[in-house]
């Protein structure tokens, strides 16, 4: 007769074991395996102004726009559904300075560099970043379709980065580029007209076109060595870090990271590829 209890007894072991370990296989990363700002609640954070394409219709939450649909991707990634994330709004020094997080993870088109990596941790690359050609809507080059299309053009580029050698290697034009100090100077050229169009990151692209008036992005085109990227930012020795990195890889491999990309920053975004 003492046999029974101890065997209800292993039953209910067993039964009490299964249902620890379903709860644990239904639960998110939020829930305890992540160093996170508010627990349960995956924090994003970035800048205003909330520009397109990296956001649209002025909201991160809503999940349009490159950088907005690329945080909900990884949340989901993570184990956290839309209801689980939130957003708050950090300047992009204050994201990159040293020091105390009030983020989980900072995402605001910040490009990877070796000096950021003695303040913060950051991701791997989550875009590679093109050259563009900036024009004005009024510009003799307005219809350019391809690189080889502008030859002929007066184009300007900034004294720092690739940019000239960019142009030489991809462009070849007739005309040497006019080099100028920074990309307000640049601008200010091309508002005037002694340039036709100017040779810049597509980061630096489109804060132009939400500031110069009249100017669009003629195209962006790869090619140029080396090629910054996109990288997300988190306090240092956090390691949320590896575990979006993680997610990054699976969306890379997916397909589905270059599906966004392809949807918010491509020609629908006003970005047509130049070749």
């Amino acid at each position: 007769m003492s046999a029974r209890p101890r065997r209800l007894g292993v039953l209910a072991t067993i039964s009490v074991l299964l249902v620890m370990l379903a709860a644990c296989s239904g639960s998110s990363a939020g829930d305890g395996d992540l160093n996170l700002v508010h627990q349960g609640q995956l924090t994003f954070a970035t800048s205003a102004p909330f520009d397109t394409p990296w956001f649209a219709d002025g909201q991160p939450t809503n999940g349009r726009g490159f950088e907005s649909a690329l945080a909900y991707a990884i949340a989901a990634k993570l184990g956290f559904s839309a209801d689980r994330v939130r957003w708050t709004t950090v300047s992009h020094n204050d994201a990159i300075a040293a020091g105390k997080k009030s983020f989980d993870i900072d995402i605001d088109h910040v490009a990877i560099s070796p000096q950021l990596r003695e303040n913060v941790d950051l991701s791997v690359g989550y875009y590679t970043i093109p050259q563009t050609v900036v024009a004005l809507r009024t510009s003799r080059i307005a219809q350019v379709t391809t690189l080889a299309a502008l030859r002929d053009a007066k184009l300007g580029v900034r004294a720092t980065g690739n940019g000239q050698e960019t142009i030489a290697k991809l462009i070849a034009p007739v005309q040497e580029p006019a080099v100028f100090a920074d990309t307000n100077e640049a601008a200010e050229a091309l508002e005037n007209g002694p340039i036709d169009g100017i040779v810049v990151d597509f980061v630096t692209a489109f804060a132009l076109t939400h500031t110069l008036p009249n100017a669009f992005i003629l195209g962006q085109f790869f090619g140029a060595e080396p090629a910054d990227q996109l990288g997300m930012v988190f306090e240092r020795g956090n390691p949320l870090a590896q575990s979006v990195d993680d997610a990054l890889s699976r969306l890379r491999g997916s397909g589905d990271l270059l599906r966004i990309a392809g949807q918010w920053l491509g020609a629908e975004a006003g970005a047509p590829a130049l070749q």
